[in-house]
């Protein structure tokens, strides 16, 4: 099989963060604050190794979550947005964009900043957005559908001559993409733990700068002081019950990887197979691509074929050839408006640091075949 759905879930994964998985369930169950045993705090260590890839000094800022869709939904539960307006952009995924149209008690409006057909938000677009109702900006870094990646420098000089949030998910980039939170500015930033990151699913989590006033959305035991009951002088705690122990391990373990290799080792390997992906598909008669390896520089692409839907193509790739992509709308809906794919979607095709250039060129010998016969009639 070969797989190139890595934008979903990344796999296979490194075998350092399936030996820390299965270390985790073997090992003396570890409760961080709640146990006498002597070992390592994961948690502080997963915390601390994140820190220092995603570029936050304050590391004790990075709260985990079951994922970034756990953690969009407590953030705009929590953050002061009630009567406020939000911006976001056309590029985002439904993980920010359902809570934000959903949560009708918590936020007061929304105000969508369209993009190109290739996923770019301009940010003087942005800037036009913003009222004086605006409490917060949130920014796709990577679209999950075309692979742009968005100017969050100049987003963020915006939004802090404006006085106002700016909130990133880098769901698409961290792991793959270098990030400098502190130095860009970025108030909060939400990731996931099983895409780029190669932990398991179930895992991710968000970062919060000091300043920025969140109030939780759920409370329950921390194991630190269990005599309080209430948080009467706001110095909450986000992260309640139980945690998910083996699946912060695997995510350390994953993070470990990342900053072995080097995400800029990483994110060169993957432009140099985009690039090939690209040349590539271009070169096949009735296939459209929607940006290119110049413009688009995250490690994920979106095409369709003349005379074939993307569902058609899934399928013949994974039952004609056994190739795993991913067809239809990619839970981003608002993006396809501006590429004009609203009706059917496309098919996308997404890599990793552990994708095999031999796995690009199957894709391609692939699809040459199928718009061959596409053309012919066949």
């Amino acid at each position: 099989m070969i797989y190139l759905n890595q934008a979903a879930t990344t796999y296979p994964k490194p075998q350092c963060v399936l030996d820390a998985h299965t270390a985790s369930f073997s090992a003396q169950p570890a409760g961080q604050f709640r146990s006498s045993a002597a070992e390592a705090d994961i948690l502080e260590k997963c915390r601390r190794n994140l820190g220092t890839l995603l570029g936050i000094e304050e590391y004790d800022r990075i709260f985990f979550s079951s994922g970034a869709t756990d953690s969009a939904n407590a953030l705009i539960y929590g953050l002061p947005l009630k009567g406020r307006n939000v911006v976001a952009t056309q590029t985002e995924h439904n993980s920010i964009l359902r809570p934000l149209m959903n949560l009708k008690e918590q936020v007061g409006s929304v105000t969508i900043v369209p993009c190109n057909a290739d996923g770019r938000v301009e940010p003087q677009m942005v800037e036009k957005a913003i009222t004086k109702e605006t409490a917060a900006v949130f920014v796709n870094h990577c679209s999950n559908v075309t692979g742009m990646v968005q100017d969050i420098r100049a987003i963020s000089e915006i939004t802090k001559r404006k006085g106002i949030y700016l909130v990133v998910d880098a769901s698409q980039s961290a792991g793959c993409i270098p990030l400098q939170a502190d130095r860009w500015g970025i108030d909060i930033l939400i990731f996931t733990g099983h895409k780029g990151l190669f932990g398991a699913q179930g895992t991710g989590g968000y970062y919060v700068r000091r300043a920025v006033s969140l109030t939780p959305y759920r409370y329950g035991g921390t194991g630190r002081d269990s005599s309080r009951l209430t948080y009467e002088d706001g110095a909450y705690e986000y992260e309640t019950g139980t945690q998910n122990a083996p699946g912060l391990a695997a995510l350390c373990a994953g993070v470990e990887y990342v900053l072995g290799r080097g995400v800029e080792n990483i994110a060169d390997k993957e432009r140099r197979m985009m690039k090939a992906l690209y040349a590539g598909l271009q070169e096949i008669p009735g296939i459209r691509l929607y940006g290119s390896a110049q413009s688009n520089q995250g490690p994920v692409m979106s095409f369709t074929c003349e005379g074939l839907a993307p569902s058609d193509i899934g399928y013949i790739l994974q039952n004609g050839y056994g190739i795993t992509v991913r067809t239809g709308l990619h839970c981003a809906p608002l993006i396809h408006e501006a590429m004009g794919t609203c009706r059917q979607g496309t098919v996308r095709v997404s890599i990793s640091d552990l994708t095999k250039e031999a796995d690009v060129q199957a894709l391609l010998e692939a699809m040459r075949e199928i718009c061959s016969a596409a053309e012919a009639g066949l």
